[in-house]
């Protein structure tokens, strides 16, 4: 714990308050250190944070000239479906379950290349799964990158306020951060080069495979369907990018116990089961954070998992070699076990009520 406690470089305006309570800074702080973090002049190790959003500002072009100059209701279709369904999945399969948690392995490093371009690359692995083992670690509690309670902006901005890497780590807690990567195949940084970039990305390196990304895919739709159609999804992803970085704060009830009985059995953070997040991208997320490391959380019959079926289709043809599924385990200890309880209650009381019945009878 301590470790994970101390991995993310701290907003200047603290994690925590006098009083050892979530420090809950003013809009105008949160975008104060917003700003100064992407402030690349003051210091070239904010690079990583400064191309994150740069990515977003180049996708946006894309998404108004779709609008004023390609739109048609065909493609406005492709567009949602590319950004809440295929870009959503992806983030689920790739930089959730796998990165992140380790919930499945791939049969070789092909697939795994494969599953990791299925899409644009937006997102730096290492500014998702470094943060998302502290989120669960200290979830909703102050460390937290995107506590909810720390209001709407705190989790917006995160990837740039809260979820970066420490930037004065010794090589040895280093070395922790590069094994939490190691399995995602992201070449990452010596020791040495991390004291000159302040990440695990190499600069270079995470540029040219950006470059080749959008240049595959903006190819690649092109061929598809025209110069309208990588307009429009093009634009969908940037879309998306935007819209991604407000789920932790809808994902843990914007700060408030929402959580409802039957639905949500996690009680140890304030997760909620989200019917749109589960349907398009498979992310129940209350029943992520009861199990973690399962390659599926869509446990219920009802419960959507896009994400699921694509690692289960995987295995299916060898490209998994092995996967966790918890979803026995959820219905063993968190579904069946509170039926069991109670028909067994209702069995006592028929049994009681029977020797009472005994008794008056004999009496």
């Amino acid at each position: 714990m301590s470790f994970l406690s101390e991995v993310l470089h701290p907003p200047s305006y603290g994690w925590k308050d006098e009083s050892g309570a979530l420090s809950k800074p003013r809009p105008g702080q949160i975008l104060k250190e917003f700003f100064s973090r992407l402030n690349i002049f003051k210091d070239k190790k904010n690079w990583l944070s400064f191309m994150s959003w740069i990515m977003v500002l180049l996708l946006a072009p894309f998404l108004i000239i779709f609008f004023f100059k390609y739109f048609t209701f065909k493609l406005l279709i492709a567009a949602f479906v590319y950004s809440m369904i295929i870009m959503g999945t992806h983030g689920t399969i790739w930089h959730h379950r796998y990165c992140t948690h380790g919930a499945y392995k791939f049969s070789n490093n092909f697939w795994r290349f494969f599953t990791q371009n299925l899409t644009l690359k937006i997102i730096p692995e290492e500014i998702y799964a470094i943060s998302h083992h502290v989120h669960h670690a200290l979830s909703d509690t102050p460390g937290d990158p995107y506590n909810a309670t720390g209001g709407f902006l705190y989790c917006f901005l995160a990837d740039v306020n809260h979820q970066p890497i420490a930037r004065n780590m010794s090589e040895n807690d280093y070395g922790k951060c590069v094994k939490l990567m190691r399995h995602t195949g992201v070449k990452v940084n010596t020791y040495k080069q991390y004291k000159v970039y302040g990440t695990l990305a190499n600069p270079t390196r995470t540029i040219i495979s950006v470059i080749l990304s959008w240049g595959f895919w903006f190819t690649a739709f092109y061929l598809m369907g025209g110069i309208g159609l990588a307009f429009a999804l093009f634009g969908a992803a940037g879309f998306w990018a935007v819209g991604v970085r407000t789920f932790n704060y809808e994902g843990h009830g914007k700060g408030e116990d929402k959580r409802r009985e039957g639905i949500d059995f996690n009680r140890d953070d304030m997760s909620i089961n989200q019917v749109w997040p589960g349907l398009v991208a498979g992310e129940w997320h209350n029943n992520h954070h009861l199990f973690p490391t399962s390659a599926r959380s869509g446990f219920k019959p009802f419960q959507v998992d896009t994400a699921w079926y694509y690692i289960k289709f995987m295995s299916m043809i060898g490209a998994v070699k092995s996967y966790n599924d918890s979803k026995n385990e959820f219905y063993q200890q968190y579904y069946k076990a509170p039926v069991c309880a109670l028909q067994k209650q209702e069995e006592e009381v028929l049994q009681d009520n029977e020797v009472e019945q005994v008794l008056v009878s004999e009496y």
